[in-house]
């Protein structure tokens, strides 16, 4: 997600949908960059939901270094565009990865956008690892709510 000259990049967790780790950059730095500081060993999940901007070949050479699975969407050209086959796989990629869209859509809704009203990129920062924590403190409260602890 980007925030105006800043890009927060996240690992997410697809069954809670909580921020497990993420990369605060400058805008300059490229999306497919910030892949290196997400995937980590450790978590439950093996497999990485992107979009296209992180599909290249040194991208999914890396991820079979860690050996991570790669769900990466494709993407159709005006020379050539997507078989059948591969619109269907971009449904399935789709429907996952609109649980972590629903986290940007958070923020940027609900949490005053995508605007960082601060000066330089350690308060830039900041702001934004306030941004992630606040939204999983409320999705920690959404959750508890649909599974209540038995007291």
């Amino acid at each position: 997600m980007s925030h105006y000259g800043y890009k927060n990049n996240v690992n997410v967790g697809r069954k809670h949908k909580l921020v497990r780790q993420y990369h605060f950059s400058d805008a300059a730095l490229h999306d497919s960059q910030a892949v290196d500081h997400l995937p980590t060993q450790g978590h439950t999940g093996s497999v990485v939901w992107a979009d296209a901007a992180y599909r290249f070949v040194e991208m999914e050479a890396k991820l079979r270094a860690r050996q991570l699975k790669s769900h990466i969407h494709r993407q159709g050209n005006s020379g050539k565009p997507l078989t059948e086959q591969g619109k269907g796989s971009s449904r399935t990629k789709s429907t996952v990865r609109l649980r972590i869209e629903h986290i940007f859509g958070a923020q940027t809704n609900d949490m005053g956008g995508t605007l960082v009203r601060s000066t330089g990129l350690v308060r830039a920062k900041a702001n934004v690892e306030i941004k992630n924590l606040v939204y999983n403190m409320r999705r920690i409260v959404q959750l508890s709510r649909l599974n209540p602890c038995p007291a």
